[in-house]
């Protein structure tokens, strides 16, 4: 597979994230939802940092079962209960990613919703990979 992240000098530089990503390869991974869930089916983690941290670590288990690795996910969602409090993290929630996934960076958004299907659930991450 290859990707090539674009970030056009027209548009406001990226943080985070890429405005676009293009790959080609054979095979296309879906990433279903995960939140913060431990192997239990238990929401683990109270803060935001601790949920995306392990919402993003369930998220690549995964892809790697799927067998692909971070630089090979083309778009991720972050679907957060309080874009507030996300946009506050937002540095710590980069260096998490960065310590887990990488500076391979994806194509991007958060989106805040009303909850998740897990009550105690703040943040949820699904995407898509595409690999050789």
């Amino acid at each position: 597979m290859t990707t090539e992240r674009v970030n056009p000098p027209g548009l406001a530089p990226p943080a985070g994230f890429s405005h676009a990503v293009v790959a080609s390869g054979s095979r296309v991974v879906f990433l279903a939802g995960q939140t913060a869930l431990d192997g239990d089916g238990k929401v683990a983690g109270a803060t935001l940092p601790e949920q995306f941290e392990r919402a993003l670590t369930n998220l690549l288990a995964a892809l790697t079962a799927a067998g692909g690795t971070p630089s090979d996910l083309a778009r991720v969602t972050v679907y957060a209960t309080d874009v507030a409090a996300y946009r506050a993290h937002a540095p710590g929630l980069g260096r998490l990613w960065r310590k887990l996934a990488g500076r391979d960076y994806p194509a991007m958004a958060v989106v805040q919703v009303v909850r998740l299907w897990d009550e105690e659930a703040l943040v949820e991450l699904d995407g898509f990979a595409v690999l050789p």
